[in-house]
């Protein structure tokens, strides 16, 4: 097994229709969520959403896999080195 890792990833959100299917995801993913916080941006029509993970890179990578496959949807993860 793999170690586990400390992660940020950042979530942009370019269409709004996309935003059910992203929590859905991250519901999936919900056991290796430390926190995540949100913030639509109104005025531009787009969401944002940090999410904080104690993960193996494996399940990082997943999750950030899943997310990227979504229509309208951008990701990008830091991971730890230890």
């Amino acid at each position: 097994m793999e170690d586990k890792r400390i992660a940020v990833t950042a979530i942009v959100i370019d269409e709004q229709e996309a935003v059910p299917e992203v929590n859905n995801v991250l519901h999936e993913y919900n056991d290796i969520i430390i926190g995540r916080m949100g913030i639509p941006y109104k005025e531009r029509g787009i969401s944002l959403i940090s999410v904080a993970l104690d993960a193996s890179p494996d399940e990082i990578s997943s999750l950030t896999g899943r997310l990227g496959q979504i229509s309208g949807v951008s990701v990008k993860a830091a991971i730890s080195k230890k």
